[in-house]
């Protein structure tokens, strides 16, 4: 900004219009400077409401729980209690309830996470304030603000509503809006007009705190109408959408129902009619088929994989608020990522300084003192006057911002005399975002030395002079300026982060002077390039990410050139790769930013808002990407809501991002969102892993009440519905538990990311589960079912109603319970691998799946064995022949699997081969895009 260098009648003017339209506003606001009367404060409570967030639409946990038991699954499973009831199988009946009402349950405590971000905002405003009622200033509750009261707010306090300032300066604490932890000034005295409303140098902001100073402020907007409540209102009405997951398993629930009840409704007809059986036995028929075909370890076991996803993360650093967001993660196809602390270490250093004589650089902070040019003591000491970090050597203990501890630590790694202390300050002008500076104004002597710090393009501006000894400047001049120009282009390029320091002496006469005045005529004493290093895993983190096919897109408030040379170091985008400011955002219409998006793939957008990654977010998910998106201000809560992924800062981020965000990095680092990346995508392979084992058992389960209806009852049910629940949620639940903790599979990173409206099971997945794995299960089972009738004495069109044939066919559907599990043991390591062999995966890694199976053995030996279960489950125990010719079963259901798989990756070969391309490096993983994702 250029120095303020207008007369003093045209400031005179400036304070007269400051006054007059404070005049207008409480005019407007119908108030007065001594506030409202107890009795107008009420009548506008009345009016306006309290003064507090209200959390809207906010779904209640009865609603949360008929949702559970309204699934499309659970409607099937009503469907047939309903015919048990009928068809008089009363045990049945309350049997399927049961199930019906565990599954429920279990879905509802694994996905009660209250979305508590409303609650978080309200955290922020203080139950009291100080308050102007009747004429005087009195403690009120702050719910009970209302526009055109006037309020006190002073050093430690909170705000309680959206003011304007009338008397007094204080300096504000924004990050609850912003993120930004270097205060700002406010003040009445301010006229200057800004775009962005947070700018705004003469209002106060509900959830803001005071750090110094006392103003009397007028409250022009409270509760939903303040900055905060505006945040979130939005935060409400961004609605986070259903993961891929979620509308998958919805879809697949649609599936089942439509051919559950086609098969039912076709069936039952050619029962009645053409094969002449009962309407007790056509409805007993229905049952089975409907109980048969609807996988009731289904839901729960896709949640407790999800959950097991969740405690995995957490142990890595991610904490996941919602379940099914693990498998979202899979399907992430863009991160839009923060610079500061996620990409890097947010562990500022001095390494290289300017001044007139040399340009000194710091090898890791060591440097001899003979070495330093003679201004460079000047330079040290102005530039840790200029901060309000602390550092205590002694105890190594270190408050305060990054960057101001970097600089207070340089005096001791150059050797340079330590600065007076704090105590000698006289004044201090805060650091502005808009102006990207601060001073500070010091005794020294019997004058007042003034020491100014900020970014480059502010600072030379406003200096005259170049420092060139301890006390000798000389005139700035245009070579000087173009040479510091390129300097400072080339730094920042290698993604430094950069400061001007300049120094004048004044005196005590110019305390009163205005800010412009004051920081204006400096003497240059030199620039500090800072190192904020890049985090040693993150290089290695975006060579996952392009391997994998993710787009990266950097989103930061940082300079651009300091941005794009620090993702340069950790391997984003390449020398052609856009860089988009702020200013450069706002005037791009949508159609210009979705071009922008589709023709780069890799982009760094600088001095960014945190309105512009709701933007982006938004024209991202129009181009049917799954967006990533990072935050740590309030003001990102929207865009974290808005995105398939919201992650917020555990470290620097707000209480308000982390409630609003999915999920959040407890260290910051972008390399554990990465890997959060790679256990989604093996989430999500593992569920699709147990779809397959559960699916596999439907056609065993089915084919049984197809031979007794196409039979027209010559041949007696296979097996009972009682047998076919204590396969669906006793035999098979373990074992499905167990596949969804399967290691990820060889190249699980090496293949892009999965399209949004991919299906989570496809035409391949179906056939493999029914045709092949549930074709072979259901030709054993149906073997040694007749062979066991048979041997008995069996023949077609036989009762086996009572009498020894009655245990002959008991012992027939023990059988077909007992093969059906032994097939599910195959089907259960075949399962394991959706392309590898066993012998690339090993058969001891997933020892958990290896107890699961054993679980199943005994659980099936009980209910064959034990009395008890004989007489709930309608078993008999087995002959020693029969239990041997269980043994080869698994054996060919997973021999038969490994030979298809084994066809299928030869003949995936030449394709592979011929699509083989180098690993991409640092320029040509741009070209992995090229591809459309594939499943």
């Amino acid at each position: 900004m250029p120095p303020d260098t207008r007369s003093d009648a045209a400031r005179e003017e400036a304070v007269l219009d400051l006054q007059e339209d404070l005049g207008r506003l409480l005019r407007d606001l119908r108030t007065r400077r001594v506030g409202l009367s107890s009795r107008e404060a009420t009548r506008r409570l009345q009016v306006h409401g309290p003064n507090e967030l209200v959390r809207r639409n906010r779904r209640t946990w009865p609603r949360q729980v008929v949702d559970q038991l309204l699934h499309p699954l659970a409607l099937l499973l009503w469907a047939a209690a309903g015919l048990a009831w009928v068809s008089g199988s009363a045990p049945l009946g309350i049997a399927i309830i049961v199930v019906i009402v565990v599954n429920a349950a279990f879905a509802f405590l694994q996905e009660r996470h209250a979305e508590r971000a409303v609650e978080a905002l309200s955290a922020y405003l203080p139950p009291r304030a100080r308050a102007f009622r009747d004429g005087v200033l009195q403690a009120v509750d702050a719910r009970t603000l209302v526009p055109g009261d006037v309020v006190a707010i002073g050093e430690g306090e909170r705000v309680s509503a959206d003011c304007r300032i009338l008397t007094g300066e204080v300096e504000m604490d924004l990050s609850t809006l912003t993120g930004e932890s270097v205060a700002v000034l406010r003040s009445a005295s301010s006229s200057r007009v800004t775009a962005c409303v947070l700018d705004a140098e003469d209002l106060l902001f509900s959830g803001t705190s005071c750090t110094s100073g006392e103003v009397s402020a007028v409250v022009h907007a409270t509760g939903q109408r303040t900055e905060l409540g505006r945040i979130a209102a939005l935060s409400q009405r961004v609605k986070p959408e259903p993961s891929p997951l979620e509308r998958q398993v919805r879809r697949v629930a649609q599936l089942i129902a439509v051919v559950a009840v086609a098969m039912a409704l076709a069936f039952i007809p050619l029962g009645t009619l053409l094969a002449g059986l009962s309407l007790t036995d056509t409805l007993n028929f229905a049952i089975g088929l409907l109980v048969a075909n609807v996988p009731e370890g289904l839901l729960p076991t896709i949640t407790l994989a999800l959950a097991v996803g969740v405690r995995l993360l957490a142990r890595e650093g991610a904490l996941v608020k919602r379940i099914s967001a693990v498998e979202t993660l899979g399907s992430t196809s863009v991160i839009c990522t923060d610079k500061t602390g996620t990409l890097t270490l947010n562990r500022m250093r001095v390494v290289r300084l300017w001044t007139a004589s040399s340009r000194v650089d710091l090898d890791d902070g060591q440097l001899r003192p003979p070495e330093l040019p003679p201004v460079v003591p000047r330079l040290t000491t102005a530039a840790a006057r200029c901060t309000n970090a602390t550092w205590a050597p002694q105890e190594d203990q270190r408050t305060g911002d990054p960057m101001e501890l970097a600089l207070l630590e340089l005096p001791t790694l150059l050797g340079t005399a330590q600065p007076p202390g704090r105590d000698q300050r006289v004044k201090q002008f805060p650091f502005e975002a808009s102006l990207r500076r601060m001073s500070t104004i010091d005794r020294e002597h019997d004058q007042l030395r003034i020491s100014v710090k900020g970014a480059p393009e502010e600072i030379l501006p406003r200096c005259t002079a170049l420092a060139t000894a301890a006390e000798g400047d000389r005139p700035l001049d245009d070579a000087t300026r173009t040479h510091l120009h390129d300097t400072i282009e080339q730094w920042a390029a290698e993604g430094l982060r950069l400061l001007a320091i300049a120094d004048r002496l004044t005196e005590p006469a110019g305390l009163d002077a205005p800010r412009d005045r004051v920081e204006e005529e400096l003497t240059l004493l030199g620039l500090v390039a800072l190192e904020d290093p890049p985090r040693p895993e993150v290089r290695s983190a975006v060579g996952q990410c392009h391997t994998a096919g993710i787009r990266l897109i950097v989103v930061t408030g940082d300079h651009g050139l300091t941005a794009k040379g620090i993702a340069a170091q950790v391997g984003i985008g390449d020398a052609d790769t856009p860089v988009v400011t702020g200013t450069e955002l706002d005037h791009l219409s949508d159609k210009q930013l979705d071009r922008l998006l589709a023709t780069h793939r890799e982009i760094i957008f600088a001095r960014s808002s945190p309105e512009a990654k709701l933007r982006i977010a938004d024209a991202l998910q129009e181009q049917g990407h799954v967006v990533a998106m990072t935050g740590d201000g309030a003001n990102d809560a929207p865009a974290l809501r808005r995105a398939d992924i919201g992650v917020a800062m555990g470290r620097s981020g707000t209480d308000v991002a982390r409630e609003a965000a999915t999920m959040v990095l407890t260290d910051d680092n972008f390399a554990t969102l990465v890997t959060a990346v790679r256990a989604g995508r093996q989430v999500y392979d593992n569920v699709r892993k147990f779809i397959v084992y559960i699916f596999a058992h439907a056609t065993p389960e089915v084919v049984p009440f197809l031979i007794y209806a196409l039979s027209g009852g010559q041949v007696p049910l296979p097996l009972t519905v009682m047998q076919i629940l204590a396969i669906d949620l006793g035999t098979e639940t373990l074992p499905a538990l167990a596949l969804g903790r399967e290691p990820a599979e060889p190249g699980l990173m090496n293949r892009p990311p999965r399209q949004r409206g991919h299906n989570v099971i496809n035409r391949v997945m179906l056939l493999r589960a029914w045709l092949l794995l549930g074709g072979v299960s259901s030709i054993a089972v149906t073997i040694l079912f007749l062979l066991t009738l048979t041997t008995g004495g069996w023949h077609p069109g036989a009762s086996t109603a009572s009498g020894p044939a009655h245990h002959v066919w008991q012992q027939a559907t023990t059988m077909t319970f007992l093969g059906i599990v032994a097939c599910q043991i195959g089907a259960g390591v075949a399962s394991r691998s959706q392309r590898a062999s066993l012998r690339a995966i090993g058969l001891w890694r997933n020892t958990l799946l290896l107890w699961g199976i054993a679980f199943e053995v005994v659980f099936a030996a009980a209910v064959v064995l034990v009395p008890a279960l004989q007489d709930v489950f309608g078993t008999a125990r087995p002959q020693p022949w029969q239990v041997l010719a269980l043994l080869p079963l698994p054996l060919v259901v997973w021999g038969c699997d490994e030979a298809w798989r084994a066809v299928g990756r030869r003949r995936r070969a030449p394709a592979a081969r011929a699509d083989t391309t180098p690993p991409p490096g640092k320029d040509d993983h741009l070209r992995a895009p090229a591809r459309a994702p594939s499943a």
